[in-house]
């Protein structure tokens, strides 16, 4: 089991830039493959970005490619989101979620078994 504290959130303008950070706790994190969730206002939480145990595999939703980067720091036990050219639209509370397996092909919230409390962002126009 992994526990997991996600930090960094805050409000912004449009067109700026936040980092996110996740910090787990327990053995199983450098073994886990980790992901990026979020849940905006009135709809369903979404996923985000998704990276294998060793940082060499990642993928992301397609609202998100080219503008968030998702990477891992297993010596510190730390998962990262760095969101740039941020909008209105990226509003939401983001979670990060731990599973046993990588799977490119599967973005749902499936083996997802460990979860944190999540942080908001709220970026205005």
């Amino acid at each position: 089991q992994v526990q997991l504290v996600e930090s960094g959130g805050g409000l912004v303008q449009a067109g700026d830039s936040l980092r996110l950070s996740c910090a787990a706790s327990g053995r199983t994190f450098v073994s886990s493959a980790m992901g990026w969730f979020r849940r905006a206002p009135g709809k369903v939480r979404e996923f985000v970005a998704a990276i294998s145990w060793s940082g060499g595999s990642t993928n992301y939703a397609d609202s998100v490619k080219g503008r968030f980067t998702i990477s891992r720091d297993n010596a510190k036990n730390t998962l990262y989101l760095e969101m740039n050219s941020l909008k209105p639209e990226d509003t939401a509370v983001y979670y990060c979620a731990a599973r046993r397996y990588y799977d490119k092909n599967d973005s749902s919230e499936r083996g997802y078994g460990d979860w944190g409390q999540g942080t908001q962002v709220t970026v205005s126009s």
